[in-house]
């Protein structure tokens, strides 16, 4: 008679994953959207957040006032040639998998979650082995079209597999296919919440032409000296057609400025030059016409679930070609152009020239990249959270 009903009681969920953006910020913006749904049922959420000290997450988890704990982990080196694979970094490290096993189990034992959410990375192998040995719901999240290494590792192991693309189902071993479910890639509610005029005001962006495209160049919070490169190569020919916000990367801000300033007063009202955009970036997507990016698994999320054109030139060293394979998802889809192996100038205008100068093909884009996005797949997968805790 004393002891809680289940609809009463906390909802106590383990997350495990991490070590860059794309496993962590899925994780963390599903632990929002889950705190919510509990909030208004009344009930409350108790998380607990195993990752690695060195990752991502180790920051991520306790600002958001998330218990967070470490288990040993190993990192894999992957390399085309199987020999290589035995490195002795990768058998030491390997050495290590059993220990974190154990005590992801212990602490699997003692916080007696409802359900383990493990997105991938390293970290995610021994807490999701141990989710299967404590006999705990386990649910997989894939972010990108191909599974992760760590969820190959895992996937037979799961209740449920929240994978991001319908493409993915296919790719998926026979075995586990039953078990997939599509989600899409949680993304931050405010991403969806921007407005133009705001990036215009708070920017000062008061030099540039609202008759013009404008275009939103960002190679990730630290830039990318690649596409830094071919966007200096071609700035002349972008700013006579665009508009242009370049989010450049802290260290590399000086260099381009000296670039800007050598340009005609009318060209160089028309670009605007940061290091890293923060708050302000849901109003600069808002803005932007046309994307140019990397094609991580996030930032696809994020363009497809605003309709973005975007023209991607995918990080070559990304693991198992992971950026490549997102890319060129969309590009076959005709939601994307995608560049790759050599990027110059003269193949970014090639890429970008037509969707400057023809509105109609902007459009067509944006409605093609915006079926493939999923703007609520937080509350879906919170969706297959509940179900797999419910049995």
């Amino acid at each position: 008679m004393n002891s809680a009903s289940p609809l009463s009681r906390a909802f106590r969920l383990i997350v495990t994953g991490g070590g860059t953006g794309g496993h962590t910020y899925p994780a963390l913006t599903a632990i929002r959207t889950l705190r919510g749904r509990l909030a208004a049922e009344g009930r409350t959420l108790d998380v607990l957040w195993i990752g690695t000290a060195d990752g991502l997450e180790a920051r991520v988890a306790p600002a958001e006032g998330i218990a967070f704990t470490t288990v040993a982990t190993g990192k894999i080196r992957r390399s085309s040639n199987p020999l290589k694979m035995v490195s002795p970094a990768n058998v030491r490290d390997m050495a290590r998998v059993p220990l974190g096993v154990a005590q992801a189990r212990k602490i699997i034992a003692d916080f007696r979650p409802d359900v383990v959410l493990a997105t991938g990375g390293y970290v995610a192998v021994p807490a999701g082995l141990a989710a299967r040995m404590c006999r705990r719901p386990l649910v997989l999240h894939e972010q990108t079209v191909r599974l992760g290494l760590a969820n190959r590792k895992l996937a037979s192991s799961a209740t449920w597999m929240a994978v991001s693309s319908e493409s993915s189902l296919p790719l998926l071993p026979e075995s586990v296919r039953g078990a997939a479910v599509v989600t899409g890639n949680p993304i931050r509610p405010e991403v969806l919440a921007g407005h133009a005029d705001k990036a215009v005001e708070v920017l000062g962006l008061h030099g540039f032409d609202r008759r013009l495209p404008t275009v939103y160049v960002t190679g990730g919070a630290q830039g990318s000296q690649q596409i830094n490169d071919v966007v200096r190569d071609s700035l002349p020919w972008l700013l006579s057609n665009a508009n242009v916000i370049h989010q450049c990367g802290p260290t590399n801000v000086g260099a381009l400025q000296q670039l800007a300033t050598v340009m005609p007063s009318e060209l160089a009202g028309r670009y605007y030059l940061t290091g890293f955009v923060g708050p302000e970036l849901p109003d600069v997507l808002a803005l932007a016409d046309v994307v140019v990016s990397r094609s991580g698994a996030g930032t696809l999320a994020e363009l497809t679930a605003l309709g973005k054109p975007a023209v991607f030139i995918p990080l070559a060293s990304s693991a198992g070609g992971e950026q490549a394979h997102n890319a060129r998802h969309l590009e076959e889809a005709g939601a994307a152009v995608a560049l790759f192996g050599e990027v110059t100038g003269a193949s970014l205008r090639d890429a970008l020239g037509p969707l400057l100068t023809d509105p109609h093909r902007r459009v067509a884009m944006a409605e093609r990249a915006r079926a493939h996005g999923r703007p609520d797949a937080a509350d879906r997968l919170v969706d297959v959270i509940l179900s797999a805790a419910s049995g």
